[in-house]
């Protein structure tokens, strides 16, 4: 990890966590879904564009069989959330007694998932969980339960591997913290 800061659309960020850091706590994560999910068959249902990095990581050290999808949501504009969610691209796949596990970058404000949960509970799933990189709990605006968290962090503004600021910075390795 550069121990350098990083200026993105003239914010200043310092390095937060290593690539070698996240792949530790990627790799717990996946342990756990692994256990739990043992024998069965979920579907990961992929929050993009944030989670894209996260996701590919987790489900490659994901141990059994599992289904993927994607699903893209937006309800962010700069660093902070506009409170309103978009649906762009929905859900197609079949979910009546699947389980389901959302595959989110970032849980902070819990908008995202305050509004995809009523959502996909409709559709009659076994049950449905989330797997977060991140949460920050000292955010959470909605009533939610985030029962598969890589790390909690403070209520920062983050970028890196995934996540952005105004579209740039997801492809960064590391994650920064804005300063």
């Amino acid at each position: 990890m550069g121990h350098a800061n990083i200026t993105i659309h003239n914010k200043e960020f310092r390095p937060y966590l290593s690539a070698a850091q996240l792949d530790e706590v990627v790799t717990g994560l996946a342990a756990r879904l692994s256990a739990d999910y043992a024998g069965q068959k979920p579907l990961f249902v992929v929050v993009l564009t944030g989670g894209f990095m996260f996701a590919s990581d987790l489900l490659k050290r994901f141990v059994g069989e599992c289904e993927i999808v994607f699903i893209r949501v937006a309800s962010y504009e700069g660093t902070g959330s506009t409170g309103v969610v978009q649906e762009i691209l929905g859900l197609r796949e079949e979910v009546q007694d699947r389980h389901l596990i959302i595959v989110e970058d970032i849980v902070d404000t819990g908008t995202t998932m305050h509004h995809l949960m009523p959502t996909l509970l409709e559709k009659g799933p076994a049950s449905v969980e989330i797997a977060a990189l991140f949460f920050k709990p000292a955010s959470l605006r909605h009533e939610l339960t985030v029962r598969y968290v890589a790390r909690e962090i403070p209520n920062d503004f983050v970028v890196g591997y995934g996540l952005d600021y105004d579209g740039l910075g997801r492809n960064l390795p590391d994650v920064y913290v804005a300063v």
